[in-house]
């Protein structure tokens, strides 16, 4: 499946352009109290190794604004400062930030968004425009009586056209809703109505695990239809987590391509070695690569290599060894004990590799694996299954 993405404006917040031709990019928020600048900071650090693109902390008082400094040189990702209801921590924020995010719904009077307009203006930084159901302006309410997706999509297009009377248009857009359906409407409404690039999450969607399928549902339905130019999975959880599954979203949807794509079958009576243990394993210490790489983690041999055919590198089990290979092609038997460390050694130099052909070198590095037939494990070639994928397009959005 081929996904065309809508052709939004494109904006600019520190290194990182957001919107038009530029890569979907993965934020986060900082957890920790923004006044505690060492904890801050090591958390921004944790982040930015998970491969964190954006990151925004909260901004709640003169204290929280008088750390960014401080933060923000310790950062080497643009920082984006989050304010509510007092539109002077918008103030002085935009002398340090790269971006900052108000709710023209809860800053007060428009005389204050005009301040925060002439701040960000006077710095080139962008505003990021977040509306969402908790807040949404009292008109709207009584007009629509509860916080719909028309309601949050209305409420976004009049702080837009609010803006743009001020001549401002460096700006990019998010409606969170914690209800899937809610976000995923309101989004799509507000994305045929403007061009200005969506900052795309399921807000207060909850655990690990419930937050990441809530996320992943709606930000890919959005994704799928083009809709999205950076994006949030909101967790009750460890914020890197929140980076790892936005990835692995993006991943899936063949939108992104960065680090380590873990191929495990889901285990069954046949299983050799113990898939669930090596596939977790593998995650967790391969976690530094950034090179896109498939790697498979497969339990027997009734379909082994054949399953793992679109990986890069994998290993199966079966008849007390495992087996290590290549592109679908067989490489060698590996002791039982050896099998996680023998991946993860040529995992890394299969990484190496490509990061040397993608910067012009020529590997000239020994291969020490002599290429062996598919009937080394005593199974011919026909008898080895492929899969073939029927990947439905979703429907457009009536």
């Amino acid at each position: 499946m081929h996904i065309t993405r809508k052709k939004t404006r494109q904006i600019q917040a520190g290194k990182v352009k957001i919107g038009g031709d530029a890569p979907i990019s993965v934020q986060s928020m900082c957890s920790t109290d923004t006044r505690d600048v060492k904890a801050t900071v090591e958390q921004i650090r944790q982040l930015e190794t998970a491969g964190c693109e954006l990151i925004r902390v909260a901004v709640p008082d003169e204290a929280a604004a008088d750390a960014l400094p401080k933060i923000k040189a310790a950062m080497t990702v643009p920082l984006i400062a989050d304010i509510h209801f007092d539109h002077r921590l918008a103030l002085k924020a935009a002398e340090v930030v790269d971006c900052v995010r108000i709710n023209p719904g809860n800053i007060g009077a428009w005389w204050k968004v005009q301040e925060v307009i002439k701040a960000v203006n006077e710095r080139g930084i962008p505003l990021r425009v977040g509306v969402n159901g908790g807040s949404l302006e009292r008109p709207l309410l009584d007009k629509y009586g509860w916080p719909s997706p028309e309601a949050l999509s209305e409420s976004a297009l009049n702080a837009v056209h609010a803006l743009e009377d001020e001549g401002f248009t460096n700006m990019k857009v998010s409606l969170k809703a914690s209800d899937v359906h809610h976000a995923i409407d309101a989004y799509y409404l507000f994305s045929t109505q403007s061009n200005y690039p969506l900052h795309i999450g399921i807000t207060e969607a909850g655990t690990a695990m419930t937050g990441a399928v809530k996320s992943a549902i709606g930000l890919g339905w959005l994704l799928s239809q083009g809709i999205g130019d950076t994006l949030r999975v909101s967790l009750a959880a460890d914020p890197v987590e929140e980076v790892k599954v936005g990835f692995e979203i993006l991943k899936s949807l063949e939108l992104r391509h960065r680090g380590i794509n873990v191929i495990a079958c889901p285990t069954c009576g046949r299983v050799e070695i113990d898939v669930v243990r090596l596939a977790n394993e593998l995650e967790k210490k391969l976690g530094h690569i950034k090179t896109p790489l498939n790697v498979s983690v497969l339990g027997c041999v009734v379909n082994g290599i054949g399953e793992g055919k679109e990986a890069d590198i994998g290993i199966a089990g079966g008849e007390g060894k495992g087996i290590l290979f290549k592109k679908g092609k067989l490489m060698r038997k590996v002791p039982m004990d050896e099998l996680m460390d023998t991946l993860i050694h040529e995992v890394e130099l299969l990484a190496k590799e490509k990061e040397a052909e993608a910067a012009g070198v020529t590997h000239n590095g020994s291969d020490e694996q002599a290429e062996a037939g598919w009937e080394l494990m005593g199974h011919a070639p026909d008898e080895q299954s492929t899969i073939v994928r029927d990947i439905p397009v979703l429907p457009s959005k009536p």
